[in-house]
């Protein structure tokens, strides 16, 4: 699977909050997103730690039904992605 960029622009701001979902199986990922997006600022990014394969399609697709913001994912070196999420709401 490929690394998804967004514009330049919204992928430097540094994320506000990380959330280490590594080893956990979907939708493990998505609800402990769930669970703490609110902790960040508006406009602020959450960075998904993942490596379940169904979270790289799952958090986007979670992102546009609860109108947050996919900003980007990024492999990570050691295996799985960085999954970065704006908060709209």
């Amino acid at each position: 699977m490929s690394s998804r960029q967004a514009p330049a622009e919204e992928a430097v701001q540094p994320p506000a909050l990380t959330i280490d979902a590594l080893g956990k199986k979907c939708p493990i990922p998505i609800i402990m997103l769930a669970e703490r997006i609110n902790e960040v600022p508006l406009n602020a990014v959450v960075s998904v730690l993942a490596d379940d394969p169904a979270a790289f399609t799952d958090v986007p697709a979670w992102c546009r039904l609860k109108s947050h913001r996919h900003v980007a994912s990024h492999e990570l070196p050691e295996g799985g992605w960085a999954i970065h999420v704006r908060r709209n709401y």
